[in-house]
């Protein structure tokens, strides 16, 4: 087994994993390179390889699919996520939880912080974490920090689910899995939540299976 230190360079490991094409493997919970944290982005694959990294994060994001990917779910350490969400939801969930539309967008060395003291609170799910939900509260509010792939700064306040998939994916890039965060009580199967838990909001769960709100 290769130590660290004798791992070919990160750019060799990228042209690597993008030389078999089409959507990219997803690493699951349990795999070291999702507790590990990520180095930033500093130019380590260069403008054309960093372009097909991303394009690949977000063929394999909608394949899965998905609303957000990380580098390190792909085993990639690199402080890169993607996101996007069509948001094709009835309108009483889009108003209980602020689910509205977020274009596709790529975060490099995003960070973020609260805004306010209002907390959410509602069931999430994982690529790296399949056929689970749990309940998460967060912020409801975050201010988002980083760059996007071509090097612009990005500093704005979202809020709503796109705080939601934000703050999830900026957690990956920090070796953080959303059942860290999560209401232990309130794990559920995929097929529980939708038989049992699909109204807009987790009240009623947090009634029957007994866990606080905020």
């Amino acid at each position: 087994m290769a130590s660290p230190r004798s791992r070919p360079p990160l750019a060799e490991r990228v042209e690597e994993l993008l030389s078999a094409g089409g959507p990219l493997p997803i690493v699951a919970a349990g795999d070291p390179v999702l507790r590990a944290g990520t180095v930033r982005y500093d130019g380590q694959l260069g403008p054309a390889l960093l372009a097909r990294f991303v394009e690949a994060l977000r063929v394999t994001m909608r394949a899965a699919p998905g609303v957000g990917l990380a580098a390190p779910q792909v085993g990639v350490e690199l402080r890169i996520a993607v996101v996007e969400d069509p948001a094709p939801v009835p309108e009483e969930v889009r108003v209980a939880r602020g689910r509205v539309p977020l274009p596709f967008r790529v975060l490099v060395n995003p960070s973020y912080e609260p805004v306010g003291t209002a907390r959410a609170a509602f069931f999430e799910g994982c690529l790296s974490v399949p056929g689970w939900q749990a309940v998460v509260a967060r912020p409801a509010g975050v201010r988002l920090t980083g760059a996007d792939e071509h090097g612009r700064p990005l500093d704005e306040v979202v809020t709503g689910w796109p705080a939601r998939i934000v703050q999830h994916e900026t957690d990956h890039l920090d070796g953080t899995l959303y059942l860290d965060r999560a209401e232990t009580r309130s794990l559920s199967s995929q097929d529980a939540v939708a038989e049992r838990w699909a109204q807009p909001t987790p009240e009623r769960a947090a009634r029957e299976l007994g866990f606080d709100l905020p």
